[in-house]
């Protein structure tokens, strides 16, 4: 009803609704009692009212955000001047909302730092696992509900347990409400614009949330980026994107390529994932952990491919250039190149790949992706190779050169070899042909890749490239660069051939669990482990 009436009655209701929390919220004497040190975040789980005081401020500050966007409709009756002039409604309040926020949130990740994990007590460590009705919904099993209040025990234990169930369960929900509903403030004061990034510390930022990130479960990484990274990423001024994006984004992609890599190498050799995930695990529960473990790492890579994919977005990326799409003729001369630089400021990519720390991480997992059997995480991260490509194809970079015309696209043509990737082969092969049409006059990588390929000659190779000369259409290039592929491969790649209904998202090949030697395996994808084993 305030929106209705107009900005300025929103602003006040917004502040008349806001300001009782405001004022206990700001208080130093709180923040330093409690969040001054990880431990100090037990003491305040030992307070139950104070405790959910607090969650309920954050949350109120949640809806209040939710509920207080405007839209350009809104202000049928207001001159563009007065528009021009109107910051969101809920701009003044970030001030003091957010800092107190961000202390909580450094402490509450801290809790899982190795260092301090072993100080905690019994009950507040077991407050970090997931529940048993979160494993139960990681599984898509519906057996197990939870009503508020209720204990996420059998009820053979709850007897035994009954008093330290009910504050290691009271803690659980606290941490997991302040995580979900804290996240969210900050996404969403993101969307907000200019006023949240100009007008805030962004090092409060990066230590709240790269501080502990290498400790973080999989499932609270995924939150992170889902809930708060995409929208910062989204919405953080080119200007400024050395400031808020470098030590944020360099951190995650270091910590999450080391974590994905070690995790994926598990999973594909020795059957199980092993994440870095605190369950409560019952007797009975036990052979589902390999599913679940499994669950969350490709939770986890598909969320990386999605953020990925928003870093190459084109509301990212304005200042690229517009390729031709008709083939040959859109190669680009050496004059005409421009400086990686050049593009630092005006297109996300070009920012990321010219800071190299930023870059390697992120490369490295793009390569990755293509060998981890999931084709859904294939299909997110396929817009960032696309862009990727025209990057390249826009500058002098050798260094730049070299990884697409090398090693993506090896990586590409090896990705093809899995059934996995098959629901997202058509954009795979038309990735090599952009790779091949764009950057084969500059680098000899491509012809060599081919030529290295089982069954092809080098005459075989020049009647393909004569074709391509040949016409215009990137369809029937495609299609071309498919044939060449099918036949200089002796058609094994396996992407490309009809074969029998799978599960993609469970297609996991890995060795035999036995230790004994077991009979050779024509290809590391003859032998289903993981979910699709259990399936």
């Amino acid at each position: 009803m305030a929106s209705a009436a107009g900005i300025q009655q929103q602003q006040e209701v917004l502040a008349w609704l806001l300001e009782p929390l405001s004022i206990p919220w700001i208080q130093l004497e709180w923040q330093n009692s409690y969040l001054s040190d990880p431990l100090g975040l037990a003491c305040l789980c030992s307070d139950s009212q104070f405790m959910w005081n607090i969650f309920h401020t954050v949350t109120f500050f949640e809806k209040a955000l939710k509920r207080s966007g405007y839209k350009k409709a809104n202000w049928g009756s207001t001159s563009a001047s007065n528009v021009s002039n109107c910051s969101h409604p809920m701009s003044i309040h970030l001030s003091w909302m957010l800092p107190p926020l961000l202390r909580l949130l450094r402490s509450i990740h801290s809790l899982w730092s190795p260092t301090i994990a072993q100080a905690l007590s019994e009950e507040l460590r077991r407050a970090k696992s997931m529940s048993l009705v979160e494993q139960a919904s990681l599984l898509g099993e519906s057996n197990l509900k939870q009503s508020k209040g209720q204990f996420s025990y059998p009820e053979s234990h709850i007897d035994m347990h009954i008093e330290r169930a009910t504050n290691e369960n009271d803690m659980r929900n606290w941490l997991k409400g302040i995580r979900d509903s804290g996240y969210n403030v900050i996404g969403l004061s993101a969307n907000i614009g200019d006023s949240f990034f100009r007008g805030l510390d962004y090092s409060l930022f990066a230590v709240a949330f790269m501080e502990n990130v290498q400790a973080m479960d999989f499932r609270h990484m995924r939150q992170l980026i889902h809930l708060v990274l995409v929208p910062i990423v989204k919405s953080c001024p080119a200007d400024l994107w050395v400031a808020w994006l470098q030590n944020l984004l360099q951190t995650l992609f270091l910590c999450s390529q080391q974590a994905l890599s070690c995790s994926w190498s598990n999973l594909i050799h020795e059957g199980r994932a092993k994440v870095p995930e605190t369950f409560s695990i019952l007797p009975e529960m036990e052979l589902k952990l390999e599913v679940m473990e499994e669950k969350l790492l490709r939770d986890l890579t598909r969320e990386i491919c999605y953020l990925l994919s928003v870093l190459a977005s084109p509301n990212l990326n304005s200042g690229l250039p517009s390729l031709d799409q008709h083939g040959n003729a859109n190669r680009l001369e050496p004059s005409s190149l421009n400086q990686l630089d050049t593009f630092a400021s005006n297109s996300m990519m070009g920012f990321l790949m010219a800071h190299k720390g930023l870059a390697q991480p992120v490369l490295r997992i793009s390569i990755d992706v293509l060998s981890w059997t999931d084709g859904e995480a294939v299909a997110k991260i396929v817009s960032f190779f696309a862009t990727l490509i025209i990057l390249t194809a826009a500058t002098d970079n050798s260094e730049l050169t070299e990884f697409v015309a090398k090693d993506l696209f090896r990586a590409i043509i090896q990705g093809l070899s899995m059934e996995s990737n098959a629901i997202i082969s058509s954009d795979l092969i038309g990735l090599c042909r952009e790779i091949f049409v764009h950057l084969s006059n500059r680098d000899p990588a491509p012809r060599q890749i081919l030529l290295s390929l089982p069954c092809i000659s080098k005459d075989d190779l020049v009647a393909f490239e004569d074709a391509l000369t040949k016409t215009s259409s990137p369809k029937e290039q495609k299609q071309l660069m498919r044939s060449f592929l099918q036949l200089a491969t002796g058609n094994k790649l396996r992407a490309l051939v009809s074969q029998r209904m799978t599960n993609v998202i469970t297609n996991v090949t890995a060795r035999s669990r036995s230790s004994a030697p077991g009979p050779a395996q024509s290809s590391e994808e003859d032998n289903v482990v993981g979910l699709a084993a259990i399936i």
